[in-house]
């Protein structure tokens, strides 16, 4: 089964950190494969860049290290993706979660997140 990756779902897993819940790990580090979207490499890349957000290495250090060493495949956007974004109703106005939820419909895959505004879209969020 596949998962889509929450940007802070891949962070809070990435540093171990105790905002994932038992559930999430569990199910990361179960027998699933597991995508990270372009836009999150993107909003950590925005974020970093800002000083909003530190990671523990250079973005172009930690970013690939932690792709390869959680099996982590990236799914890139396309356009199905973004017709769904244009219609998508505005329960959430984060563009980057906006787009996760696109790809989580397109897809047809559930996301792992935090985000319970997630649970407005017709998407089946883990936590």
């Amino acid at each position: 089964m596949k998962f889509l990756l929450d940007t802070h779902t891949f962070l809070w897993f990435a540093n171990d950190s105790q905002q994932l819940s038992l559930e999430a790990k569990n199910l990361i580090e179960s027998d699933v494969d597991l995508l990270l979207s372009v836009a999150s490499l993107w909003e950590i890349a925005i974020k970093t860049s800002l000083g909003k957000l530190t990671l523990p290495d250079d973005y172009d250090k930690f970013i690939p290290q932690q792709i390869a060493l959680n099996d982590v495949e990236i799914l890139p956007i396309n356009l199905a993706h973004l017709n769904v974004v244009a219609r998508l109703l505005f329960h959430h106005r984060d563009p980057f979660d906006r787009l996760l939820v696109a790809q989580a419909i397109v897809e047809n895959i559930p996301i792992i997140s935090a985000d319970s505004s997630f649970d407005a879209y017709s998407i089946h969020r883990q936590w």
